[in-house]
């Protein structure tokens, strides 16, 4: 359990892919223009992640390690497609709203970093948990971001969702507010990347203050146990 919970704030948090390693930057950049776009490249990641990382597992100890890198791509890329043809046949729409980037998850550098660092040297429940927490990592701040620039750029949220969940889904659109025009900044590459710099900037203000509360519990303990002579 205790190396399960470490993934978990891993994945999510004190190792994310997107906001701490800062891979997968150029898809994560590029299809967030709304919160469904980046939701679907979330969930496409996710499941390449997940049955990656559980094939490399089962396979480390017969893949001589000359030639692991190779082996580990050829997983990923099989993964992938398998992730494309499903989308081709179930949410067509979306596929191509994404476009390129689909294809493109075969050179997520997060995808084959985890493989190589942890799959290939762990067992399956681990290696399976942790593509699982990884992707989940990815994938809310794809959100995230696509919810931002969506709100900003177009004034809606959930615009699209029937491209995902099909045509009941129409009625998830939420309007913000109504305009007139489009917010250009938020919508085209120089507000991902503005959008993404205030991530990391918040995620770094959040670590900053939950160690200095951290600093000053931990001084507060050492204060207490002077002032009554206890021995910590």
């Amino acid at each position: 359990m205790a190396q399960l919970k470490s993934l978990l704030v891993e994945g999510l948090w004190k190792n994310n892919p997107a906001i701490v390693q800062l891979l997968g930057l150029c898809p994560l950049l590029a299809v967030t223009g709304t919160f469904i776009n980046g939701l679907g490249l979330g969930i496409a990641t996710t499941l390449v992640l997940l049955g990656s990382n559980i094939t490399v597992s089962l396979v480390r100890n017969v893949v001589p390690n000359e030639i692991r890198i190779p082996i580990f791509v050829m997983v990923i890329a099989a993964f992938v497609t398998v992730t494309e043809l499903l989308m081709h046949a179930f949410t067509y729409e979306l596929y191509l709203s994404l476009g390129i980037f689909i294809p493109l998850i075969v050179t997520n550098c997060a995808i084959i970093g985890r493989a190589e660092a942890y799959a290939s040297k762990n067992a399956v429940q681990f290696a399976a948990f942790d593509g699982l927490m990884m992707g989940l990592g990815f994938t809310i701040v794809l959100v995230i971001l696509g919810g931002m620039r969506e709100i900003l750029g177009l004034g809606t949220l959930f615009s699209g969702a029937d491209l995902l969940f099909g045509e009941s889904a129409k009625a998830f659109t939420i309007t913000v507010f109504n305009t007139e025009s489009k917010f250009l900044l938020a919508i085209l590459p120089p507000g991902a990347f503005i959008g993404m710099g205030l991530l990391i900037a918040a995620k770094n203000l959040v670590d900053k203050v939950v160690e200095q509360r951290s600093l000053q519990g931990a001084n507060k303990v050492v204060t207490r146990a002077r002032v009554t002579g206890t021995d910590l």
